[in-house]
């Protein structure tokens, strides 16, 4: 078996982010739609604040030299520049839209950026069929956000069962 010709899209995410454990990209079909049209993902509703603190992003498209050069290490160069140019903690927004291509996920272990791929991908959906419904709606309050996505990330984290000893 040959490695995936993304693999140094994903060494760049991991040397420059040490909390990762697991890598997917995928080419989801609402994910990618909000890629292609070069637009992040608003945070409309509580089960996106359960899992990205905020609007996923979009990168900046990858330039003429990026692309004719070393084009999968500059893929993940612009998921790097989308999460720390804002001062992003990866494991807060573990998704990244690249611009005209399609999704990353990330979270500690493997199974966490599955996780984080098939969620985005719920989200994505709904996004799209809320602004369908309602182009004017309104993301989330801070406040909401804030608490969903507390309640189930960090020390203070309460949501769901305990876990077993």
């Amino acid at each position: 078996m040959r490695p995936s010709s993304d693999t140094p899209t994903h060494l760049v995410l991991y040397r420059h982010f040490a909390s990762l454990g697991g890598v997917v990209h995928t080419h989801s079909p609402s994910a990618s739609a909000w890629a292609q049209a070069g637009r992040s993902i608003p945070c409309l509703g509580t089960t996106h604040a359960d899992h990205f603190r905020g609007p996923v992003p979009v990168t900046r498209p990858l330039t003429a030299d990026e692309i004719a050069g070393a084009y999968e290490a500059a893929t993940g160069d612009v998921i790097v520049e989308t999460i720390e140019g804002p001062g992003l903690d990866p494991l807060d927004m573990p998704a990244v839209l690249v611009a005209s291509h399609g999704p990353f996920t990330w979270a500690a272990d493997p199974a966490g950026a599955l996780v984080n791929a098939i969620v985005l991908e719920t989200v994505a959906a709904m996004a799209t069929q809320t602004l369908e419904l309602s182009p004017d709606a309104r993301g989330v309050s801070p406040e909401l956000l804030s608490k969903h996505f507390r309640r189930k990330h960090g020390p203070h984290a309460y949501y769901g069962r305990p876990r077993a000893n």
